[in-house]
């Protein structure tokens, strides 16, 4: 492949990313409802550690477990703040 196909590629994925996102923020936005209804908080470290450890033992590269699980951190906050400005 050239490089325009390659970029070609990655655009498509990127997009495929940005669907997978907004899919998991939808799901956060409606376990947020659940949470609010049972009078649970929004923040439970040990449910985002049991994330990113999972996250970081699926991974099978090229990108390190470090750079997964600091993408995956930013992903978990910033849904996090989704659901708190909801609740």
């Amino acid at each position: 492949m050239d490089i325009a196909q390659w970029r070609d590629r990655i655009d498509l994925l990127d997009e495929l990313l940005l669907e997978l996102l907004n899919r998991r923020a939808q799901c956060v936005l409606e376990l947020g409802k659940i949470k609010k209804e049972k009078g649970q908080l929004v923040y439970s470290p040990a449910r985002e550690t049991r994330i990113l450890d999972r996250i970081q033992n699926l991974n099978k590269g090229p990108l390190s477990r470090e750079s997964i699980r600091a993408v995956f951190e930013r992903i978990i906050a910033e849904c996090r703040d989704l659901q708190e400005r909801q609740v």
